[in-house]
């Protein structure tokens, strides 16, 4: 295999084997009827405005290796300059702004760009905040006004495409040479630079193309977005869906129905979150949606009920749904089938076993090793724990990445050498099953340590997860060390919230009771009902922030003492739930009546609670 690969050479073969099949479809507005109207560009006319771009930031001074911070929104802009970087030899970094101001500017200071591609507002932040942009020597403006251009930047994007001037040769790269920087989620902690090489990105269109099977022709609703870029190396169109990328959880289900029936999308990669939004969409109203030959679902665990609907009443008879695990660090590795999941996992993760994720991709390597939050230098044969015991996922393959930019610290805790090659330790727990199927627990950063043991959050939140009136659930530790105290935060179902103290009380009950049943769970007898959704990423609004509940739960414990762990929300007499640090609203005859109600109950629970002999 050759050393040198640039995958935006795809784009131009593409170009010149299928140059009038649409490349990029992208929304454009709606008509008056609420229609989605649209702007499509072929492969050709795709690769035409590349090479126009490649040649305007080339004269601008731009070249191989300068890292270029993209701050564009989703749309052939966006998918076009990424292109012409790449082809170029620069690096185009990919930072979710939506991340939080103080997190973003200490991200854009470590990828020590030389160049700025950005919406107005990106430019204006710059001059506000100079320092983390101290390194950028260009500035391109892309949309807004070309008054304003003048003032604040060297160029506008559309004063740089020469299309005029033909193709633009690609810069040969070889496989080590940087590609792309592109920040994980954040969902443990400030996003972190991930470091892809060319020759990463031909293992994964080679996985996409040869295992997962995606073929040229097809039609890709790019809901999570960065694998748009891979779609040209496959030849697949790219449908980009009328939606707000860090909004998941409020998309239409109207509009992606729409997407997929009128382009004839054969292939989704998006967060489950976006799924259990357009699954009920289409129960009522009867849709099917035929012309999908699979779903990839990543970002977070997949309720097996989701795959369930999915595939009896939505999906055509030969289609299915795949829950591929990886990071941004590393991904894809394994996969399994949604089919598989109904027939042989489903009723186990429903009992607390995890979230079955099939077996490693060819060219991958995965072992489970014993939980340290301490760096670990080099493999050692004896860290592999065996089959059934919980540990950190590792991994190993030509997708893993090797670096995280400019963070040595975090490095130096992810990754384990071994001669040339890296494991890459993935901060995910779980376990082998005989037969070989990996088994994901949570994240290492969100296990809960008590007196009598470790708690998972996948093994115990799917526990409670199956009560009739609960939208999610989320474990949390208060407290430090091994000496945490297990708590169950409740997101209930819209409509479901306990509108007194008695509904509270019954809500809760009805809970611990499922805990009962297994072994694993029973040790938790702290309920809380949050007030509103959970706090999930930007990426996919699917990933649960559980340090900022397990923040709020310390609070509430605090405030609330002996009747927390019967319910802390607090409610006015009139049942409106009162938000997270608001002082209680209750009269205190409700709040007296409502401790007494929580000690007897809490009494009973201790002394008369049945007790199951079933385990997990």
């Amino acid at each position: 295999m050759s050393d040198t690969y640039n995958i935006a050479a795809a784009l131009a073969d593409m170009a010149a084997r299928a140059p009038y099949r649409p490349g990029v479809i992208f929304p454009a507005g709606r008509d008056h009827q609420g229609r989605a109207i649209t702007t499509q560009f072929s492969f050709r006319q795709l690769n035409e405005l590349c090479d126009g771009y490649a040649h305007g930031l080339a004269d601008l001074g731009i070249r191989k290796g300068d890292r270029a911070l993209m701050l564009v929104r989703p749309g052939v802009d966006l998918i076009a300059v990424v292109f012409a970087l790449v082809k170029m030899g620069a690096v185009p970094t990919l930072v979710d702004p939506g991340m939080g101001l103080r997190a973003f500017l200490q991200c854009v200071s470590e990828t020590e760009p030389r160049a700025l591609i950005g919406q107005p507002v990106a430019h204006l932040l710059r001059r506000a905040a100079p320092r983390p942009f101290a390194t950028v020597q260009h500035a391109i403006m892309v949309g807004g006004n070309r008054a304003l251009s003048r003032v604040l930047v060297e160029a506008h994007l559309d004063d740089l495409n020469s299309t005029q001037r033909g193709p633009f040769a690609t810069v040969p790269t070889a496989s080590h040479d940087e590609a792309v920087i592109a920040f994980t989620s954040g969902s443990t902690g400030i996003p972190k630079g991930v470091v892809y090489q060319h020759g990463m990105f031909r293992a994964q269109v080679e996985l996409l193309r040869d295992v997962i099977g995606i073929q040229p022709g097809e039609v890709d609703l790019a809901l999570l977005y960065i694998f748009a870029l891979f779609n040209p190396a496959l030849g697949v169109t790219t449908i980009i869906p009328d939606m707000d990328p860090t909004k998941s959880a409020e998309v239409n289900p109207a509009y992606i129905v729409e997407a997929i029936q009128t382009h004839g999308v054969t292939n989704a990669f998006g967060s489950p979150t976006i799924w259990k939004r357009v699954a009920p969409y289409c129960l009522e109203r009867g849709i099917r949606l035929p012309s999908i030959k699979r779903l990839l679902m990543a970002g977070a665990p997949v309720p097996p009920e989701l795959i369930r609907t999915m595939v009896t009443d939505i999906l055509s008879g030969d289609a299915d749904i795949l829950t591929p695990f990886g990071a941004t660090e590393a991904m894809p590795l394994t996969t399994i089938s949604g089919r598989e999941i109904i027939a042989e996992t489903a009723e186990l993760t429903e009992a607390g076993k995890g979230m079955c994720v099939g077996v490693a991709l060819p060219g991958v390597s995965i072992q489970v090793i014993g939980i340290s939050d301490e760096p670990i230098s080099e493999w050692r044969t004896d860290l592999a724990l065996p089959a059934g015991a919980i540990g950190e996922i590792v991994v190993k393959g030509p997708m893993v990445t090797l670096t995280y930019l400019n963070r040595p610290d975090k490095t130096a805790l992810a990754k384990i050498s071994e001669g040339g090659a890296i494991w890459h330790r993935m901060g995910d727990l779980g376990y082998f099953d005989d037969r070989g199927r990996l088994w994901f627990c949570g994240r290492k950063a969100h296990r809960v340590q008590t007196k009598v043991g470790t708690l998972y959050p996948v093994m115990v939140e799917t526990i409670f997860n199956r009560h009739s009136n609960v939208a999610r659930t989320a474990l949390v530790g208060v407290g430090t060390g091994n000496d945490q105290e297990p708590v169950l935060v409740v997101e209930p179902l819209p409509g479901k919230a306990p509108a007194d103290v008695l509904a509270q009380q019954r809500f809760t009950m009805e809970l611990l009771s499922l805990g009962a049943e297994y072994a694993h769970t029973r040790a938790i007898e702290r309920v809380l009902f949050y007030p509103g959704t959970f706090p999930t990423d930007v990426r996919h609004n699917a990933k649960i922030q559980r340090e900022k509940l397990a923040g709020w739960a310390a609070t509430q414990l605090r405030r609330h003492g002996a009747t927390a762990g019967i319910a802390a929300l607090q409610t006015s007499t009139d049942g409106i739930l009162q938000a997270p640090g608001e002082p209680p609203r209750a009269p205190r005859a409700l709040g007296l009546l409502g401790l007494l109600a929580g000690v007897g109950l809490a009494l009973y629970w201790l002394i008369a609670r049945p007790r199951s002999r079933r385990g997990p």
